[in-house]
């Protein structure tokens, strides 16, 4: 009987130890996790860090081409850098000036004719009923005049609508213009507008997009898409893509003769000339920094030669 007491405490010692040792085995793989985990959201975070200074090493790149030379900025090698193997950033330069401006529309309530007619044209190719075409652009018109100017297809105000009677500050204003809700809602609703004031004539055509381009073609009296195509294929060289070495230097009658417009002139009666094409030095400048797996975003607007001393002038910049 002493001798079976003796083999149950034994046995009960060895459960008691076995038990012990895998709470132990336990908390050690525990902390190894937890250490772990640590682990991964610093490194995580380092590469966060790592990537936004990318991104912004790529902006400063993009500031110096500016300075340096301007127009040619876009193409330049250096805005692309790798860093190891593990970090880096690529930059794209688009001229700004190929956007229309909505701030151009009626400054002081004073309605510039062509721009307006350029965008309904982009409005119409974009699907935008004839109707509501006229709400949008005469509401948009009203938003920006002085009070008492009132549009015939204006929506009016109201006690719950009521136009700023003022510029734009931002594209996403448009947001709150009756009729335009719709159409604020659809993806890249904003990649042809801007408030950037570039100066000279209305849209730089070497930097339009193809849809900028359409409705130029339209407002100018010009027809036929291949037109547009040839002259797209025509600006961004043999390797398809703007912005790049191989870009040939287009003079305006080019541009307008490749476009269809006799004698490389559109029609006087108009009022419209565009600008020579990628002769204006305003920049959209997506800068992408990444880090192992990890990428972050800046944009900036800059002006070549427009702050102190020559210097470029940043307009805005962001982080997406």
């Amino acid at each position: 009987m002493k001798a079976l007491n003796s083999k149950s405490r034994g046995g009960a010692a060895l459960m008691l130890a076995l038990w012990a040792l895998f709470l132990l085995s336990a908390m050690v793989i525990s902390w190894a996790l937890d250490i772990n985990s640590r682990l991964v959201v610093s490194g995580n975070a380092g590469r966060v860090l790592d990537a936004e200074a990318m991104a912004s090493s790529g902006g400063d790149v993009a500031l110096a081409e500016v300075a340096l030379r301007p127009k040619d900025a876009p193409n330049s090698p250096n805005l692309h850098g790798q860093l190891g193997n593990q970090e880096g950033y690529d930059v794209q330069m688009i001229g700004e000036c190929g956007r229309l401006n909505l701030n151009l529309l009626a400054p002081g309530g004073v309605e510039n004719r062509p721009l307006v007619e350029i965008v309904r044209q982009y409005l119409n190719l974009k699907g935008v009923e004839p109707n509501n075409v006229d709400i949008m652009v005469d509401s948009l018109l009203d938003w920006m005049s002085p009070p008492g100017l009132h549009r015939l297809s204006a929506c009016p105000e109201t006690d719950d609508y009521r136009p700023a009677h003022a510029a734009l500050t931002s594209v996403d204003d448009l947001k709150k213009i009756c009729g335009w809700a719709e159409f604020t809602a659809k993806p890249g609703w904003d990649e042809d507008f801007t408030l950037i004031n570039c100066g000279g004539p209305i849209i730089d055509i070497g930097w339009a997009s193809r849809d900028v381009l359409r409705a130029l073609l339209g407002a100018l009296g010009g027809v036929g898409d291949d037109r547009v195509d040839a002259f797209l294929q025509l600006r961004r060289g043999s390797d398809g893509i703007d912005g790049t070495i191989d870009d040939p230097q287009l003079d305006l009658p080019t541009a307008l003769t490749t476009l269809g417009f006799r004698g490389g002139r559109t029609p006087e009666n108009l009022g419209l000339t565009p600008s020579p094409p990628k002769t204006t030095t305003v920049f959209r400048v997506t800068s992408i920094g990444k880090s192992g797996d990890v990428t972050r975003t800046v944009q900036m607007i800059v002006s070549g030669g427009g702050g102190l001393r020559g210097r470029p002038q940043v307009i805005s910049w962001k982080e997406l």
